[in-house]
C-alpha cells in the first residue's frame, strides 16, 4: 500500500494532514495516537468508504477508488456496523454473499469465525440482545468472513476480556504469516508493542513511523507512550 500526501479537510479543520507512508504485504500496522489524531479518518480514507480532500492511495497496485479491490479488503469500524434486528447467523451469511462466497465456503468460515470470536453458543440470537462486547466480536466476524488479503481493524479489541483480546492478537498474528496485511487502530501498549512497525500521529500529522523498539532506542525511552510525548515535545505528568 502506497499512501502519498493523503490529507482530509472538513471545512476548515483538517483531520489528516499531508500523510505519506508505505505499508507493506504481511505486516501489522499500527496507528497510534489521542483522540482527533486522525486515525479512524485514515482507516476510513483507505478502505475507500471516506473520499480524501487531496492525495492518493494504491492498493495491490491500484488507485482507489477501485472496485477490483474492495473484496479483497476487510474492515471493522469502532462503531457498530452490524444488522441488529438480525440474528449473529444472519449477519455473518449476509456479508458472506456480499462479498460472493459459495455456499459451502460461507458454511465452513461462519463455523470458524464463531468459534474465533467465541461466540458458537450465540449463532442464532438476535444481536439486539447482545452485549457491547459480543457485538464488536460479531463486528470482528463479520470483517472476516471473506477471507480478505487487507484488513483494517478501528480498535478491535475494546471491550474485550484480556483473555479473549490475547486469541485475537495470536489470530492476527496466523493472518500475516499468510501474506495478510493488518491496518489497525488500539489505545492498548502492549498491543501496539506487538505491531510490525507503527505510526504516531498528532493533530492528523504523522511525527514518527518504524518498528515500536526502534522507535523506543531513537527517543531513549521505556515505553511507546513515552516516545510519543518525548516526540510531541510534551512532558509526563
Amino acid at each position: 500500500m502506497e499512501i502519498q500526501k493523503l490529507t482530509k479537510t472538513f471545512g476548515k479543520f483538517t483531520a489528516v494532514d499531508s500523510l505519506d507512508l508505505t505499508i507493506y504485504k504481511g505486516e501489522i500496522y499500527g496507528l497510534l495516537g489521542p483522540n482527533g489524531s486522525g486515525k479512524t479518518t485514515i482507516i476510513k480514507m483507505l478502505s475507500g468508504l471516506l473520499k480524501p480532500t487531496t492525495g492518493s492511495t494504491k492498493i495491490f497496485g491500484n488507485t482507489l477508488p477501485c472496485k477490483s479491490v474492495m473484496n479483497t479488503i476487510g474492515y471493522m469500524p469502532q462503531e457498530t456496523a452490524i444488522y441488529l434486528d438480525n440474528t449473529v447467523h444472519e449477519n455473518l451469511s449476509f456479508f458472506g454473499r456480499v462479498y460472493g462466497m459459495s455456499k459451502e465456503h460461507l458454511e465452513k468460515r461462519e463455523q470458524e469465525m464463531l468459534q474465533f470470536v467465541d461466540l458458537s453458543g450465540w449463532r442464532d440470537a438476535l444481536v439486539s440482545t447482545l452485549s457491547g462486547g459480543m457485538k464488536h466480536r460479531v463486528s470482528l466476524a463479520c470483517a472476516l468472513i471473506h477471507e480478505p488479503k487487507l484488513v483494517f481493524l478501528d480498535e478491535p479489541t475494546v471491550g474485550i476480556d484480556p483473555e479473549l483480546r490475547a486469541t485475537f492478537w495470536e489470530y492476527f498474528g496466523s493472518m500475516v504469516k499468510k501474506g495478510i496485511t493488518v491496518i489497525i487502530t488500539t489505545h492498548y501498549m502492549d498491543e501496539a508493542n506487538r505491531c510490525s512497525r507503527v505510526g504516531l500521529l498528532r493533530q492528523g500529522k504523522l511525527i514518527a513511523d518504524g518498528r515500536p523498539s526502534d522507535l523506543k532506542n531513537n527517543t531513549r525511552t521505556n515505553s511507546l507512550e513515552d516516545t510519543f510525548l518525548a516526540l510531541a515535545g510534551r512532558k509526563k505528568p
